[in-house]
């Protein structure tokens, strides 16, 4: 990786993070509280953008990033960031999950707490010199019930905590394990359960189109009158106007929220401030000395891995995989491969890339070399792709991506297959790795061997003697070195590949097919 890319830190960072960026000899500016405009005016220098909660990357500064390749969130939630937007531009979005839980966990629990005493409310009162002791009585939670919506890392410190509180605990999460669930001594249930037995709730859900306004008018009237909830999570989960109407009406008792909507509250969220039975932090989940240090240690690290040498972690927008010692050497092979299939097909669209892993490719980590693949097919189609963007734009393309494996392979001890439908018809390329070298081995039903590699040529014929005469004199009387010739005959039909010095003219490789008597010929320019 270059070692001029500039980083741009545009939120508060502690300092042992902003000592870790300048450690890696990366040019870094530090300049917080940027607006949309003068963010857009100077993120053109950049290539790595580390953010808070306070920076907006929309749409807007994501075009006006022209070099920029990653975006490093200082915290989980990453809904101040437009990540669709920054993985069509091959952006790659990465956060810190873990280090904030405790505090974020801590600050759920000191929320119900405070809710369930009225603590802030009596301290209010108290400063004001009076002494209201019956107006703030409130309630235990020693035997009452505790939804827990989303019982993730959060969610489940959450329950550790509260567990000694005599609580007991129903939550509702479709994505966790029931035995996982139950080892925190939390009964999985639906939503609506939860929503309409617990005496209190706290949420632990990011925001998504599907979480957006999850808690709204219809829920809060499913509630308990005396029911209380929390929310460290995110804002927007629950519906603000709803929970105002909920609480000045008294459909459920109370509530504590530390994330809204707007950060800071806008005009017409302060009216949420007047009700007297909703605690309210301004976004303090993670704000504690120990969690501000990992999250800044933690981004920057691995900010500074990506930028110098190319690690992935840490990714929301990026492929979930590894390369091991027996795949890394079919990362070439495998975007070449795809390479060679958009060239086969031409400008004709493709419906279904399917990539086989054979013999000792079976069972390893071969995600990575699909998405090789399809960055090799992209190469032509949109100019440019890689890691982050690759299998979103084939899926916008209507392009079926799919991965198989076969304990045997034929002839070699490793072979990566593809197999690939455009306009109803399928086709299949094979391809293994020979002394560090890709190789292609076979197209549908022929077998042959040949470097793939640089400038080649193709054509399908019938077999008769003297093709590969006539094919070597039109090539050499043009000035064209064939480096290697390999050819394979299935019935009577032969194919030939071979690979040359350079590139041949679209006039010769007409003039072989003609002299040949074939229409399936195709100079093929492959990447290196």
């Amino acid at each position: 990786m270059t070692v001029t890319s500039k980083i741009l830190v545009s939120d508060p960072l502690s300092d042992e993070g902003i000592e870790i960026l300048k450690a890696s000899g990366f040019p870094v500016d530090v300049k917080p509280g940027l607006s949309e405009d003068e963010l857009c005016a100077i993120i053109g220098d950049y290539d790595c953008l580390i953010i808070r909660s306070g920076t907006k990357v929309t749409p807007k500064v994501i075009e006006a990033g022209k070099k920029l390749r990653v975006i490093g969130r200082a915290g989980v939630g990453v809904d101040n960031i437009d990540v669709p937007a920054a993985t069509d531009k091959g952006i790659l979005v990465m956060n810190t999950p873990s280090a904030n839980i405790l505090s974020a966990a801590e600050h759920s629990c000191a929320m119900l707490l405070a809710l369930a005493r009225n603590i802030p409310f009596a301290h209010e009162s108290m400063h004001k010199g009076e002494w209201k002791r019956s107006k703030y009585t409130g309630v235990e939670l020693n035997g009452k019930i505790l939804g827990i919506i989303g019982v993730g890392r959060v969610g489940g410190e959450v329950a550790k905590r509260m567990k000694a509180f005599n609580m007991t605990m129903i939550g509702y999460d479709p994505f966790l394990p029931k035995e996982v669930a139950d080892g925190l001594g939390v009964r999985l249930t639906t939503l609506e359960e939860v929503i309409s037995t617990a005496d209190f709730m706290t949420i632990h859900t990011p925001l998504l189109p599907e979480t957006r306004n999850m808690i709204s008018m219809p829920q809060f009237k499913m509630m308990k009158p005396c029911a209380r909830i929390a929310n460290v999570a995110r804002g927007g989960i629950v519906n603000e106007d709803d929970l105002y109407t909920a609480l000045k009406e008294g459909v459920i008792a109370g509530a504590a929220f530390d994330v809204w909507c707007n950060e800071p509250l806008c005009e017409a969220e302060q009216k949420l401030l007047e009700l007297d039975n909703l605690v309210t932090t301004p976004h303090l989940g993670a704000s504690t000395v120990e969690a501000q240090e990992r999250v800044a240690v933690e981004i920057s690290e691995h900010a500074v891995m990506y930028l110098r040498d190319g690690i992935i972690s840490n990714a929301i927008n990026a492929p979930r995989g590894k390369l091991e010692p027996e795949t890394e050497p079919f990362m070439p092979l495998a975007e070449r491969m795809g390479n060679l299939v958009q060239q086969m097909i031409g400008n004709h669209p493709l419906e279904k890339l399917e990539a086989i892993y054979c013999g000792g490719l079976a069972g390893k980590q071969t995600k990575m070399l699909t998405i090789n693949t399809v960055i090799g097919y992209l190469r032509n189609v949109i100019g440019s792709a890689n890691m982050i963007n690759a299998l979103p734009v084939a899926k916008s393309k209507g392009i079926e991506i799919a991965e198989t494996s076969n304990d045997t392979a034929k002839d070699y001890a490793s072979v990566m297959e593809i197999r690939f439908t455009s306009g109803g018809k399928t086709r299949s390329i094979r391809g293994t790795v020979i002394g560090g070298q890709p190789r292609l081995v076979g197209v549908d039903s022929f077998s042959f061997d040949i470097p793939m590699c640089g400038d080649m040529m193709y054509l399908r014929y019938k077999d008769a003697p003297g093709v590969i005469g006539v094919v070597g004199n039109t090539l050499g009387n043009a000035g064209i070195n064939v480096a290697q010739m390999s050819v394979g005959r299935s019935g009577a039909c032969a194919l030939m590949f071979l690979t040359v010095d350079q590139n041949i003219p679209e006039d010769i490789v007409v003039a072989i097919g003609e002299a040949v008597g074939t229409m399936d010929i195709k100079f093929l320019d492959l990447v290196e």
